[in-house]
């Protein structure tokens, strides 16, 4: 069992922060709101009182931030991480972040003697909560193999896939199609709903055919109404979908799919739903379409 740091506990990084407890790991835990922590703090996991209390603590220390500049926020400055590191110790970002601010973060990392991989997973809410997370690392293969069984607590599929940097740049290209998929959905269903056929009849069959998808499966139902909570919400996708374009610039990759759902989540937000669920973008659609929309 190793001491270990977690440093952001929202939705995902809370619930990846209860697997590493419920493994029997000792975790120490930072958040910027600490009511945020209580149910974990109730559940064992200490608190640092700033990320580098965690990653003084700390053998393996985690973040799991929104994006870039709070990656920045947390790993710089006399409380940030890297004050907190010390040879020996590996720092593992599963953050949804710039690749080129990973690379030159984890060439500071070493400076001190410490490692870094990035680590960000694919799944849910729901794939979280069932223990189906998938894990895409980049970083020294050996310090891969020092982590994996830290990392196999998490989710069951654990992928290296190169250097710092590699694993990001693979989950900005998953996530790019997380919403080009429920873009080409929403347009599916207003289509059905147009000629006549009832909403709820055209996701039902929909989703019983072979477009069904593992994401199409469990957020297809959402235009039928939204969750509660935001699993993902319309700032966090559109985040990773202008990360995705400035790559596709970098690369001479064209995205014109990205850019376009890029756009209609840029409506989603001048509607005044940026906190939804992106697959709000079906509500956007709706309206474009002159349907109502969901409940």
């Amino acid at each position: 069992m190793a001491e270990v740091g977690y440093v952001g506990l929202g939705v995902m990084g809370g619930g990846i922060a209860k697997r590493l407890l419920d493994a029997g790991h000792a975790v120490t835990g930072w958040n910027r709101t600490r009511e945020k922590a209580q149910p974990l703090l109730d559940g064992g996991m200490r608190w640092g009182d700033t990320p580098r209390e965690v990653a003084e603590r700390s053998e393996i220390v985690f973040t799991m931030v929104t994006n870039t500049a709070a990656v920045c926020a947390v790993t710089d400055g006399p409380d940030g991480i890297l004050a907190g590191l010390a040879p020996g110790k590996v720092y593992v970002d599963q953050s949804t972040a710039s690749p080129d601010n990973t690379r030159a973060l984890a060439a500071r990392v070493a400076e001190v003697g410490a490692d870094m991989l990035d680590a960000p997973v694919s799944g849910s809410v729901i794939t979280l909560e069932q223990g189906k997370l998938s894990v895409m690392v980049g970083g020294d293969e050996d310090v891969f193999n020092r982590v994996l069984p830290v990392l196999e607590a998490i989710g069951p599929k654990v992928f290296h896939v190169g250097p710092n940097g590699a694993a990001v740049t693979i989950k900005i290209a998953s996530n790019l199609q997380l919403a080009v998929q429920m873009l080409a959905f929403s347009e599916g269903v207003l289509l059905a709903e147009k000629s006549g056929i009832p909403r709820a009849k055209a996701v039902e069959v929909l989703l019983g055919t072979v477009v069904a998808s593992p994401m199409v499966t469990y957020r297809g139902p959402f235009v039928l109404g939204q969750p509660d909570e935001a699993w993902f919400n319309v700032n966090m996708m559109q985040k990773d979908m202008i990360l995705a374009l400035e790559l596709g610039r970098q690369l001479d990759v064209p995205l014109p799919t990205t850019a376009t759902t890029n756009e209609l989540l840029t409506a989603a937000r001048g509607m005044g739903l940026a906190e939804k669920d992106f697959s709000i973008l079906f509500e956007v659609l709706a309206a474009m379409s002159g349907v109502g929309a969901a409940s």
